[in-house]
């Protein structure tokens, strides 16, 4: 009895403190009223030895729960203003798996309320320690960042090496290393700290890959491992273009997994995590970077666990995504951020693949819209499809057809063909170099809305050289026609000879001309114009469309002139008034002077075998 009424006298006095002074807050609790600060346990608060629950799935889509030891906190952790909380997992399918890909996210709770979301963990630890980001910086950094007004930016210099390059890499926005093999001896400092189990680092994102070979997944691995993502083969169908789910009161509840589609349809990708928090129709997630892509739109998914795979380096999850749901908008340090009910915008692409054994194939799937995801998205997924199809060894042709639908503009127009060993790496590069251009051009008013694709295969390695080339004549009169006849010699030793008839202006001063026949590599190389600044989008898919093909050859004829090239724009013959105006004391640059001037062009129709090399002869023009 005399117990009784203590409890009920120290019960009064909490209730009357509380209502005097408040109850203790972190300094980084979130200022926001659509959550009660009491669901939260605030970080001032926490322990070591507290004991707590937390929650994930480990099969299924039911979470299950297991336990969690505060072991204490260590300020600034992770970056300025931004702690982290050590615990120790323990009890339930945690001990046959410890911390695994695809837990990030999981609660953490104390007496009901929420502490934070398991992100980190030790590489190789002995003990199943993990660390937590306090809820508090989660709800900060995403009120924060609501309703962010990005400025313009001016465009930037493309060079047309960079438009004509034939191999590319994802240039992710940061870099971050896991690690699929043990490490020894890493000294102090060493860029291998993080895999020898020095140091925290996020949990890995498992990525699901369905649809995709293994070849693929070899290919792209290691681009893939160095932002963080865990390549997982998964089991079990495509996650398919759905509408959108209607959600409900149970939809991604804390604990529950979640997968961000990053493909879906014939071919799909999903990184795999775990829903720290919902709040009406937000959804708090991950509690470390996905990609650190700021503001996002990617498809998010409830999921289903088939199992975690139990690994001493880093246990994973095989999740497979359901019906979308909602859209992660935001990726920032302290997690993802999304809302339920609203639909992403995705890129639309389809291809279709005639192989090499007259076969059909057509692939359609949507990819996500993103200036640094898109470009990679777009080389795995046609390198996909080529390479599930075709062989994986030896000498293959690629003829690629297709367009770059983009709104409110004309089209980008792809025409290609590639040969050799890396053909299919190639032909997936070409279309990923103008997509980033695109991306990466930095106009305000790019959106890629289709991508279609025509792919060709036949085994067997076509080339030729282009070993001379000779005129009928070298002395001509302006308006007549000169024959060029060009000799090419083919990787089985046969030579071909094509004649090709060539106009000379009419308009032509007398004077020596050189004729150039060359592929359209080499023309690009040996061109007076190396970069510009493209005015508007427009103009910036107009020199993507004219930029020279490599897989076939052009005759020029040049001249010796003054000119200029002002931005994209070759101005031969200039008057003397006006290069004396270009080059008069009081102003410099804005033009790039050129005595070599093109005065006619034409490209060949592509041959039976893609040849290369570069031939110059001269001509006089009498009058």
């Amino acid at each position: 009895m005399k117990t009784i009424k203590i409890s009920a006298y120290l019960l009064v006095i909490s209730i009357f403190c509380l209502n005097v002074f408040g109850q203790p807050q972190s300094i980084n609790e979130p200022k926001t009223a659509s959550v009660k600060t009491s669901n939260y346990f605030p970080l001032a608060e926490l322990k070591a030895g507290m004991k707590g629950m937390a929650r994930t799935v480990f099969r299924g889509t039911e979470p299950e729960e297991y336990q969690v030891e505060i072991l204490g906190v260590v300020p600034g952790a992770v970056g300025p203003k931004q702690d982290m909380i050590v615990g120790r997992i323990s009890g339930g399918s945690a001990d046959r798996t410890s911390v695994f890909a695809g837990m990030s996210g999981s609660p953490v709770y104390i007496d009901g309320r929420l502490v934070g979301a398991i992100a980190y963990s030790f590489p190789f630890a002995k003990e199943p320690i993990c660390g937590i980001t306090p809820i508090s910086q989660m709800l900060s950094i995403f009120e924060q960042n609501q309703n962010i007004k990005i400025k313009s930016k001016e465009p930037r210099a493309v060079s047309f090496a960079e438009l004509a390059a034939t191999d590319w890499k994802a240039n992710f926005p940061y870099r971050r290393t896991v690690s699929s093999s043990l490490a020894a001896n890493a000294g102090s400092g060493s860029a291998l700290d993080a895999i020898a189990g020095q140091t925290f680092q996020p949990i890995a994102t498992p990525i699901a890959f369905n649809g995709f070979s293994q070849e693929t997944l070899n290919q792209f691995a290691p681009q893939l491992l160095s932002v963080g993502l865990f390549p997982v083969s998964a089991v079990g169908g495509t996650a398919g273009i759905s509408s959108l789910k209607t959600a409900n009161e149970k939809t991604l509840q804390g604990g529950a997994a979640v997968s961000m589609a990053l493909v879906r349809g014939d071919a799909s990708m999903a990184a795999s995590g775990t829903v720290t928090m919902r709040d009406g129709d937000k959804i708090y997630a991950f509690g470390h970077p996905f990609l650190s892509l700021g503001t996002s739109d990617l498809p998010m998914s409830e999921s289903s666990v088939v199992t975690v795979i139990p690994n001493v380096n880093n246990s994973f999850v095989i999740a497979v995504p359901n019906q979308m749901v909602g859209t992660m908008t935001q990726d920032r340090a302290t997690g993802v951020f999304g809302k339920l009910g609203q639909a992403p915008k995705m890129i639309p692409v389809r291809i279709n693949l005639e192989t090499s054994r007259g076969q059909t194939e057509t692939f359609n799937f949507e990819i996500a819209k993103d200036d640094f995801l898109t470009p990679v998205l777009l080389n795995m997924t046609i390198y996909n499809a080529v390479v599930a199809n075709e062989r994986g060894i030896g000498d293959s042709m690629i003829e690629l057809a297709g367009e770059i639908k983009i709104k409110n503009q004309p089209p980008v127009k792809l025409e290609r063909r590639f040969t050799g060993a890396k053909a299919v790496s190639i032909a997936a590069a070409s279309v990923s170099v103008p997509v980033n251009t695109l991306l990466d051009s930095r106009f305000d008013n790019v959106e890629i809305s289709e991508v279609n694709l025509n792919l060709t295969s036949v085994d067997g390695s076509r080339t030729g050289i282009l070993e001379r080339i000779a005129l009928d004549k070298t002395e001509v009169v302006a308006g007549e026609t000169v024959e060029v006849q060009a000799f090419v010699r083919t990787d089985t030793g046969r030579i071909f000879s094509q004649k090709i008839p060539v106009s000379i202006p009419a308009d032509t001063p007398s004077g020596t001309l050189t004729i150039t026949v060359g592929d359209g590599a080499s023309l690009n190389a040996a061109a007076t114009s190396k970069q510009f600044i493209p005015k508007d989008l427009g103009e910036l898919i107009k020199v993507i469309n004219e930029i020279k093909k490599a897989d076939r050859l052009y005759v020029q004829i040049n001249r010796v002139t003054s000119g200029a090239i002002i931005g994209a724009s070759e101005m031969p013959n200039l008057p003397p008034s006006m290069l004396a105006t270009l080059n008069n004391n009081r102003t410099a640059g804005g033009f790039k002077p050129t005595l070599l001037t093109v005065l006619t062009e034409q490209e060949l129709a592509p041959a039976e075998f893609i040849a290369s090399g570069q031939q110059v002869l001269t001509i006089e023009v009498k009058k």
